[in-house]
């Protein structure tokens, strides 16, 4: 007789168990070894958002809860160029960017686009597509961004009619957003982040981006949302949530987040644990919560912040 074993945790117990069924005979098939935690560095520091601390405590707090993760902080200066920031990239599986504010020292830069180079993982959570306009190598990273004098030069403008991408390269500026209201958010490809995932669901109250640029390179846009002109949208489907490669690294770009509300959001933590898995790994484990949002009930989990 044979039996199959799938576990994800202890290992000295694995090995107990592969000791006493060779004792008793058993044919063990191990399907599955121990999982090494994902290994993340929040980076941090200048926001044009006044509660980034309270974001990046939340989702740090996320990610380690999950128990597929690690997480470390690099945080700047508060203002101006942080010329003693310089993050050691290639310590970590992922990078997650909660980051909007001055450039990083060049010598930063560099090591970050050879850590992308090389194979590393990014995460990009909303404002952190306004930073850096005129980096090159990070604009071709996101694939899309907005705000910081970005234009027709920074690439297309990219929506969704219908069920077809639109690549706009008519002049206009990048970046822009209506009122806060939850809104409807339309899957898109059937990628290993958004895999099981109801193809419509809503997500709680937050900005929506609009009329965002970029190259688009090796893009796949994995969620939109429709950008109602009677919030003050552009009146288009807007990419929302893509996944990216840059040379052998992966890239998840979440352009929720705005306000700790929208980070409340089931549909927001689920994104944020499977796309940082998908950026570390390649692969996802993480699995879609009973609790996750339908196409017309919102689902938040209250946040309780540590007593400061």
């Amino acid at each position: 007789m044979t039996y199959e074993l799938r576990t994800t945790h202890n290992p000295l117990g694995l090995v107990a168990i592969v000791f006493l069924c060779s004792i008793l005979g058993v044919n063990l098939n191990v399907s599955t070894v121990a999982q090494e935690k994902i290994s993340v560095l929040i980076v941090d520091g200048q926001n044009n958002h006044g509660n980034w601390p309270q974001t990046t405590e939340m989702m740090k707090s996320y990610l380690v809860e999950s128990g597929r993760f690690t997480v470390e902080i690099a945080r700047t200066k508060p203002s101006g160029v942080d010329a003693d920031f310089r993050p050691e990239f290639q310590k970590y599986d992922v990078v997650l960017s909660n980051y909007n504010g001055t450039d990083w020292p060049k010598a930063t830069q560099d090591a970050f686009v050879e850590y992308m180079q090389n194979g590393g993982g990014f995460v990009v959570i909303h404002a952190a597509n306004n930073a850096f306009p005129n980096w090159t190598e990070y604009n071709k990273i996101i694939g899309l961004g907005g705000w910081g004098g970005r234009n027709e030069k920074h690439g297309p403008y990219w929506y969704f009619d219908a069920d077809k991408l639109i690549k706009d390269t008519r002049p206009g500026g990048a970046g822009s957003h209506g009122r806060q209201h939850p809104y409807r958010m339309t899957m898109r490809d059937e990628h290993p982040i958004t895999k099981d995932m109801p193809k419509t669901w809503m997500h709680a109250n937050d900005e929506l981006y609009d009329r965002m640029r970029g190259s688009g390179t090796n893009m796949k846009v994995l969620a939109t949302a429709f950008a109602d002109p009677a919030t003050g949208g552009s009146g288009n489907h807007e990419p929302i949530v893509i996944a990216l490669e840059y040379g052998k690294g992966r890239v998840f770009h979440n352009m929720m987040g705005h306000g700790n509300d929208s980070q409340q959001c089931v549909g927001f933590i689920t994104l944020l644990l499977r796309g940082a898995e998908w950026a570390g790994t390649g692969e996802v484990t993480v699995e879609i919560p009973d609790d996750f949002p339908t196409d017309e009930k919102v689902s938040v989990r209250e946040f309780q912040f540590e007593d400061r």
